[in-house]
């Protein structure tokens, strides 16, 4: 049987008349632009991810970047992160100005290893951005204690981690502040591009909100100087239809993990995610090692199962970052994922039945 790698569709249909009421909603009330149907997503993600204030904004990229802006990040500044993310989490640092630092991660969980954190401080860190990567929270106690020492700031990258927790704290809740994404394919995707910052602190949040609003709170009074990066009222209405099932769709991505751990986990040569101790992992991505990645994700493509790759080539080694002269012996298990990741098909309606037949053709390979 054919096999999506996620199935946006499917999802939309279990939910219709809610998606289509949110909309008659917005296209009603002319609010396309801000408005009430964004002010309550920012006040119902708050909520539901256990902080004070939700900035929104047009995607998780702008998050990234108004968070360090706001920390008042500048030219001669280091930043540390992870070598095993989407560009958008190095990129970002860049644009705020700062010079990215990237850090190995610790080869098990594919999130930043603490340990080559505290190796790659220098008197001009500023701070770290930890990834809760594939849905599994990085060990935010470490990180925090690493910070605390060297009086560093702390952004989370959120973006594949609603709901995750970290010894029963919600990720976002640790630091500074922390970025989220809805893109479509997301545990909690809009249907077009949307982001957010949340924070606890209240000057911090203001601040971006300026950012983000060509640098006013109130329209022609322009305190700074800001950009347009803004959540559109048709995105807030279909995330605030949507957020109400995120639990529930975080509890069937669990389970289905589960499903594939009993099923994958005993085939030579397939080593399934590892989950570190005090973590809940939310399964965004539900990825596999393999040492012949590529034959198995062709294999399961041959017999309509789709397959992705989440990240063909480390941060370090993309042509972006040849400036920095980074060797592969720097990130050993980042340079080992690269060639061996494979995201197998993982969304909260997936059956029983099409796992089955998942298993059965990874078994035959």
């Amino acid at each position: 049987m054919a096999v999506p790698f996620a199935d946006l569709h499917l999802q939309h249909q279990t939910i219709k008349s809610e998606i289509d009421a949110a909309i008659a909603g917005v296209i009603g009330d002319s609010a396309f632009i801000r408005g009430s149907y964004v002010d309550a997503f920012e006040r119902e993600f708050a909520e539901a991810a256990q902080v004070k204030h939700c900035v929104s904004c047009a995607n998780g990229t702008d998050a990234l970047y108004l968070a360090m802006k706001a920390l008042k990040v500048k030219p001669g500044d280091e930043v540390i992160t992870t070598a095993h993310s989407w560009i958008s989490t190095a990129a970002m640092i860049t644009h705020a100005g700062a010079t990215v630092v990237f850090c190995d991660i610790d080869g098990a969980t594919f999130t930043i290893d603490p340990a080559a954190i505290e190796a790659a401080i220098t008197p001009r860190t500023v701070g770290i951005i930890p990834v809760h990567l594939y849905g599994q929270p990085a060990d935010m106690d470490a990180i925090m204690a690493i910070a605390a020492r060297h009086g560093l700031w702390v952004v989370e990258d959120c973006a594949q981690a609603h709901l995750a927790r970290y010894n029963g704290q919600m990720v976002g809740t640790f630091g500074a502040a922390a970025t989220y994404s809805f893109y479509p394919g997301k545990n909690l995707g809009a249907m077009g591009d949307a982001g957010a910052v949340v924070t606890n602190d209240g000057g911090l949040a203001e601040h971006m909100t300026m950012l983000a609003r060509h640098g006013g709170l109130v329209k022609h009074q322009h305190q700074i100087e800001g950009i347009n990066s803004r959540l559109d009222g048709l995105q807030a209405a279909i995330l605030s239809a949507k957020l109400p099932h995120l639990a529930a769709w975080t509890e069937a991505r669990q389970a289905a993990a589960k499903v594939y751990d009993a099923g994958l986990g005993q085939i030579e040569d397939i080593v399934v995610p590892a989950i570190a101790p005090r973590r809940s992992h939310v399964y965004h991505l539900y990825t596999i090692r393999h040492p012949r990645r590529d034959a198995l994700a062709a294999h399961l493509r041959a017999n309509d199962v789709h397959t992705a790759i989440n990240y063909p080539t480390a941060l370090p080694f993309l042509p972006a970052y040849q400036r920095l002269g980074y060797r592969t012996e720097q990130f050993p298990n980042a340079y080992r994922d690269q060639a061996q990741i494979l995201s197998l098909p993982m969304f909260a309606e997936i059956t029983r039945p099409q796992q089955d037949e998942v298993i059965d053709l990874v078994r035959k390979f």
